[in-house]
């Protein structure tokens, strides 16, 4: 199940797009939670790529 923690140490910029009503929901999530946006998505990515099939982790990525 997804836990929201709060903090992290290290930190790299990188831009990203997404879909209008994504940042939304995303936005109202991290601020019922009393977290940062971009804690909140660092979260959803880490629990996404834990729970990836692992045949998912080796295949090819379009750039």
């Amino acid at each position: 199940m997804f836990k929201i923690q709060k903090g992290y140490n290290s930190h790299v910029s990188k831009t990203f797009r997404l879909p209008e009503e994504l940042v939304e929901k995303l936005d109202k999530l991290a601020f019922e939670n009393n977290i940062s946006l971009n804690q909140l998505v660092i979260q959803c990515l880490n629990y996404a790529l834990d729970d990836m099939d692992e045949g998912e982790e080796s295949a090819p990525t379009s750039q």
